[in-house]
């Protein structure tokens, strides 16, 4: 997961409303989002490389999505899984605070990582580069892509401009957010950062939806958190060229005993 944009108890309907993208080499092995077997009050994506997840959702209220941070250092081979991290909060029981408090012992171990986690009442932010970051997300409109929160890059800028006027107009309209998300216009190099990896790749990295053969964004998510206690998780796929590859819609409400379509 690679760009995340939030509106936190920022909208009169939403508790939380989260859009994304997940950017990742198409090679990489996934499954759509659904009810995982093991646990099937939760739903979201499945890095079937790992095991863990970038993006999911339990019927018990707690969310938790990752992104990585962007840097010029040879991942560790044998660092564990930062999939592991989201899959491990949506399927236990502790509070954002506990659970962070748990990852800080083996945080460094990780490759860099951005942690947003949704325990039902607080909303807290993990980081680990250059050092270890835990801290709670105050209520209003916040981006994350491959640098710490609310870094404003192009892209991240763009989305929170759209979230907020999604916000202003207090309406149920999905349309221009989606519509970031599918933004595919490449930042003037005066703006791009300098994250080490030179501006040829600054440059392919810089729009919302990225395209590439070996690379790109695999799919974009939407989740609402409505106030009276019902999600909505709507996950849409593509190809390597960009394309739409298929779409998984479901719903769930207090009381409801699954995940209906």
């Amino acid at each position: 997961m690679c760009l995340i944009a939030l509106a936190y108890r920022a909208h009169p309907d939403f508790e939380l409303l989260l859009v994304a993208n997940r950017d990742e080499y198409h090679a990489r092995p996934t499954a759509p989002a659904g009810p995982w077997a093991e646990a099937p009050d939760v739903f979201g994506g499945r890095d079937l490389s790992q095991g863990g997840s970038w993006l999911a959702l339990s019927q018990r209220g707690r969310l938790a999505c990752v992104t990585n941070v962007r840097r010029m250092a040879v991942p560790d081979p044998g660092a564990p899984s930062r999939g592991a991290l989201v899959s491990g909060f949506v399927r236990g029981d502790q509070a954002a605070r506990t659970f962070s408090e748990e990852v800080a012992a083996g945080a460094m171990a990780f490759a860099g990582f951005n942690l947003l986690l949704w325990d039902g009442s607080e909303l807290r932010y993990l980081n680990n580069h250059p050092r270890f970051v835990s801290r709670a997300v105050p209520p209003g409109v916040h981006v994350v892509s491959n640098a710490d929160l609310d870094t404003p890059w192009p892209k991240t800028e763009k989305l929170r401009r759209a979230m907020e006027a999604w916000v202003a107009s207090g309406n149920g309209d999905e349309g221009p957010l989606l519509a970031a998300l599918a933004d595919r216009a490449v930042a003037p190099d005066a703006d791009l950062p300098d994250t080490g990896v030179g501006l040829d790749l600054e440059r392919r990295l810089s729009p919302a939806f990225i395209v590439g053969p070996t690379y790109g964004t695999r799919c974009s998510t939407l989740v609402a958190l409505r106030r009276d206690g019902s999600a909505r998780f709507t996950e849409w796929r593509f190809d390597p060229a960009g394309r739409s590859a298929g779409r998984t819609d479901a719903r769930w409400a207090p009381g409801a005993e699954g995940w209906v379509p």
